[in-house]
């Protein structure tokens, strides 16, 4: 049985579809994206042109603009320099979803600095990437991967991952152990 390509948060990224890869339900294409491939997405106020992620669809949340403008959807910069990282060496507490009958692997967390939206953006670094790979400056690109599968349903989020000739090679984040987040 196929599984469903479900982004954990809609509306959130976008991914366009790739040789046997359907974009998640609720994912939608970058507008105006020449890259395409897999974009975060943000919001832009059309008053003082602050961007937003995660996106927001309700105000502005800018204390220093004029007011009255539109939020728009913009795809953000697929680069940036990572600005801090670290690693998680410990199964979180609940509410976080694992199976603790799964062995925990540590992951590493990155703070990414998208100059362009004047922003740091935090996520997980892609699978098999530890604090050893990293450095402050480095440059590093979001994309693809998997939080979890279930029998249906395959649940994707985004990762970084250093850009670079040994990475090259890596289309997508393969689905991590102990169901992280």
């Amino acid at each position: 049985m196929e599984r469903t390509r479900t982004p954990v948060v809609s509306g959130w990224f976008t991914e366009t579809e790739t040789e046997g890869t359907a974009a998640g339900a609720g994912a939608t294409a970058a507008a105006g994206s020449a890259e395409g491939g897999f974009r975060l997405l943000g919001t832009r106020c059309s008053a003082c042109a602050a961007v937003f992620f995660p996106r927001e669809d309700a105000y502005c949340r800018n204390p220093h603009c004029p007011g009255d403008g539109l939020l728009e959807e913009v795809p953000l910069s697929p680069r940036g320099r990572v600005w801090s990282y670290t690693d998680g060496r410990y199964r979180p507490p609940a509410p976080y979803v694992s199976d603790p009958d799964a062995p925990w692997e540590p992951y590493t967390l990155v703070a990414v600095e998208l100059p362009a939206e004047g922003m740091v953006v935090l996520g997980q670094a892609a699978p098999g990437i530890t604090v050893a790979d990293l450095a402050v400056g480095m440059e590093v690109e979001v994309v693809g991967g998997v939080l979890n599968e279930t029998a249906d349903t395959t649940w994707t989020t985004w990762h970084f991952r250093p850009v670079g000739p040994a990475d090259a090679d890596v289309a997508e984040s393969p689905t991590p152990t102990g169901g992280r987040s």
